[in-house]
């Protein structure tokens, strides 16, 4: 399981929101930029970048600066935020962004996420963002009759290389990870899942690591790293230790 330290951008800087909530946001670093290269020299395998501002205006807001921290470090980066459609996705994987996030388009265009597993297989993730289990969408302001778990279910054949999962009644919360849901998630497809939402100790790493019957591709860490309750190079070498040594 590896760590994934997030960027998520608004106003082209760092920061952080509670439950998704734009009212309720702190700003952690004015240049994503140094941020994403701080925690790439701390040890991170991979990058969770999310464009808050493109995520409600259904576009990108801040490619400018997304592009800016691929072409500056060398591990991938995975991008969500206001892509709609394939000339976004084009755009970010033809300019070094490794992998992208469709959250509202696979909820509202299932033939996009068809188009764009077919031509970049293995480079596209679903983002589903659960509230009560009921999927999200435009930047989490509006919440569906959409089951988070018959999402996942009805791309399961499809080439995609991850579900990042969110529970967003705990995400910016510090109140632990929604072990149990995403377990559940997880135990559902054979789609390899990402952990968000809530993260708050190493405990949190350990707790997901504990489950046998089903395993997490990663889990992304936001405002514990930021505040310092967590260090990534701590986290990293609690992930890579072996469960009973």
């Amino acid at each position: 399981m590896i760590i994934i330290p997030a960027i998520d951008i608004k106003d082209g800087k760092c920061v952080r929101l509670a439950q998704g909530k734009f009212d309720r946001v702190t700003t952690y670093a004015d240049d994503p930029v140094e941020m994403a290269l701080s925690w790439m020299e701390k040890g991170a395998e991979r990058i969770h970048i999310v464009d808050l501002d493109g995520s409600v205006a259904g576009k990108p807001r801040n490619a400018d600066i997304i592009l800016n921290i691929a072409r500056n470090v060398s591990v991938p980066i995975q991008v969500g935020g206001g892509i709609r459609n394939m000339e976004t996705i084009e755009y970010y994987l033809d300019h070094g962004v490794s992998s992208v996030i469709l959250g509202t388009t696979a909820l509202q265009n299932e033939g996009i996420v068809r188009e764009a597993c077919e031509k970049f297989p293995n480079m596209i993730i679903l983002g589903i963002d659960a509230l009560a289990g009921h999927v999200a969408v435009r930047g989490w302001t509006q919440t569906t009759e959409k089951k988070a778990m018959d999402l996942a279910r009805h791309y399961e054949n499809f080439p995609v290389k991850a579900i990042v999962y969110t529970d967003i009644e705990r995400d910016g919360m510090s109140t632990g990870i929604n072990v149990e849901a995403t377990k559940e998630l997880a135990r559902a497809v054979r789609i390899p899942v990402i952990a968000s939402g809530g993260v708050a100790s190493l405990a949190d790493i350990e707790n997901l690591m504990a489950v046998t019957d089903c395993a997490f591709y990663g889990v992304i860490i936001g405002r514990a790293l930021y505040t310092g309750a967590i260090s990534l190079e701590e986290a990293i070498k609690t992930s890579k230790r072996v469960i009973g040594s």
